[in-house]
């Protein structure tokens, strides 16, 4: 049995964990995946489907409970082929995998957020987020990962 208890992990630590698990998810639908050694553009692996000339590029977000997570608009502009793959980590289960189109931040809402930061004295740069509650969880529920990867195979 896997250890569930992912508040012993650190950071980089679960990080490490979201990506491989996310590879897998992607493989056991039957995708090809193609790993980058580093990340600098924002892609931590590029997955094809079974049958398909498409590739897809995937970058993977993940939490631990509930809170914010991001990727900086300089790193996913909204295109057909760019995914968030969100794992969602709560002690004692199996994270629950979203695969998030990046074209769903062009209709932002309470879980998919745009955020600017054009006013005066805001120094972040320009990003994508996912915000996490308890009250604006279901939102994610259209984009389960068994949902998502199935269209595509």
């Amino acid at each position: 049995m896997p250890n569930l208890i992912w508040s012993k992990l650190n950071r980089m630590q679960l990080g490490r964990y979201a990506e491989y698990y996310a590879k897998m998810e992607f493989s056991s639908y039957g995708f090809d995946v193609y790993t980058s050694e580093v990340d600098d553009h924002g892609v931590d692996f590029v997955a094809k489907p079974p049958q398909s000339h498409v590739y897809y590029e995937i970058q993977v977000k993940s939490c631990r409970d509930f809170g914010y997570v991001y990727i900086t608009k300089e790193k996913m502009q909204p295109t057909a082929n760019r995914a968030v793959c969100y794992m969602h980590f709560i002690d004692g289960k199996l994270p629950d995998v979203y695969i998030i189109p990046s074209t769903a931040w062009l209709a932002p809402n309470a879980v998919l957020v745009d955020r600017k930061y054009e006013k005066e004295g805001q120094t972040s740069a320009p990003e994508w987020g996912i915000n996490i509650s308890k009250k604006n969880l279901p939102l994610l529920e259209s984009y389960r990962a068994q949902s998502y990867l199935e269209s595509l195979r």
